[in-house]
C-alpha cells in the first residue's frame, strides 16, 4: 500500500477512535445525569436504619437471593446485627445523591469461613447500580467506601454487568502516590489518576498490612472491637470524601456512577450498626477528630 494511502488510513482510523471515545464519554455522562436527576437529595435527615426494623431496606444474599433464612440481618435492642454468615448486603430501596452519610458501627467477634483467621471485612457501596448481584454475583456495581480492619476508608471502584451482559461502567479520579509495593494511595499532593476499577488506599494504610483478624497498623484510626466507630461518607455531585472518627482519610472525584442505592455488605464477619442516616449537605453535626463513643 502506498505511503499516501497508509497515512490517509491512519488519519481515518484515528478519527474513528476519537469519535468512538467521544461517543462513549457522552453515553457515560448521559447515564450519570439520568441517575442523578432520578435520585433523592435529602432535604432533612433520612434514617436509613430506624432502630426498629428494616423498613425501606431489603436484603440480598448470594446463595439465597431475596430470602434470609439464616437471619444474617436482624434487629434487636435498637441495633442492626449483621451476623456475617454469608456474602451479600442490606440495601436501600430508594436511590440517593448529594448527602452526608453517617454510620456508627462496631465489630462483633463472630467470623465465618476464611474470615475465621482473616481481617474482619464489610463495606458501604454508594451509588450502587441495579441489578442486584451486578458486581461479581455478590454485590452491586458502584463506589465502595471500604470497611475492613486496617483498611477502613479505602475507596474501591466496582464496575459490573447487567443481566444482558452489558457493562455498568464505574470510574473515579483521585490524587495518588504509589507506596513501596506499588499500591495506589490517596495523597492531596499526589498525581491525578483515573481509575476504571480497583482500590485507592486511605492515606495511612500500613504498607505491611496483613489479612489477619484483629490487624492494626501504627496509623490506624479505627477503634478495635468492641468500641464504636463513626464513619462518614460525603457524596457531593461527582465527589466523595471518607471520614473515620473525625479525620478525612480519602477522597475522589469525577465519579461514575454519581447517584444510586446504598448498601451495607455482609462479608463473613459480624458487625453491629446503631446509626445509619443521611443528612443534607452542610447540615450534619461536626465530628471531633479522634471521635470516641459518647462524643457528639
Amino acid at each position: 500500500m502506498a505511503t499516501r494511502e497508509i497515512n490517509g488510513l491512519s488519519r481515518l482510523c484515528g478519527s474513528i477512535c476519537c469519535m468512538a471515545c467521544s461517543v462513549a464519554m457522552l453515553i457515560i455522562t448521559a447515564i450519570a445525569a439520568g441517575e442523578e436527576t432520578q435520585a433523592i437529595a435529602p432535604q432533612e435527615v433520612i434514617r436509613l436504619f430506624n432502630g426498629r426494623d428494616l423498613a425501606g431496606l431489603y436484603t440480598w444474599v448470594s446463595d439465597t437471593k431475596y430470602e434470609d433464612p439464616r437471619q444474617i440481618f436482624a434487629v434487636a435492642d435498637g441495633m442492626l446485627r449483621v451476623s456475617g454468615d454469608g456474602i451479600g448486603y442490606v440495601c436501600t430501596r430508594e436511590r440517593y445523591r448529594d448527602y452526608h452519610l453517617i454510620l456508627e458501627y462496631r465489630w462483633g467477634e463472630k467470623t465465618w469461613g476464611n474470615r475465621v483467621v482473616a481481617a474482619r471485612d464489610s463495606g458501604l457501596i454508594v451509588h450502587a447500580a441495579d441489578p442486584d448481584g451486578s458486581f461479581g454475583g455478590s454485590f452491586m456495581a458502584g463506589i465502595e467506601a471500604q470497611i475492613i480492619e486496617g483498611g477502613t476508608g479505602d475507596i474501591l471502584v466496582l464496575p459490573g454487568k447487567r443481566e444482558d451482559g452489558s457493562l455498568i461502567p464505574a470510574s473515579a479520579t483521585a490524587n495518588v502516590v504509589e507506596d513501596r509495593d506499588g499500591e495506589t494511595v490517596w495523597s492531596e499532593q499526589g498525581q491525578e489518576r483515573v481509575m476504571a476499577r480497583g482500590r485507592i488506599n486511605w492515606y495511612g494504610r500500613d504498607v505491611d498490612w496483613k489479612d489477619v483478624k484483629g490487624f492494626r497498623g501504627p496509623a490506624d484510626l479505627e477503634h478495635p472491637s468492641p468500641d464504636w466507630n463513626r464513619y462518614e461518607v460525603i457524596c457531593s455531585g461527582d465527589r466523595i470524601e471518607c471520614w473515620l472518627n473525625g479525620v478525612k482519610v480519602n477522597e475522589a472525584r469525577q465519579l461514575v456512577p454519581n447517584a444510586g442505592k446504598i448498601l451495607l455488605q455482609t462479608e463473613l464477619a459480624e458487625l453491629f450498626v446503631r446509626r445509619l442516616e443521611l443528612w443534607p449537605l452542610g447540615k450534619a453535626q461536626p465530628t471531633t477528630p479522634g471521635w470516641k463513643d459518647g462524643q457528639d
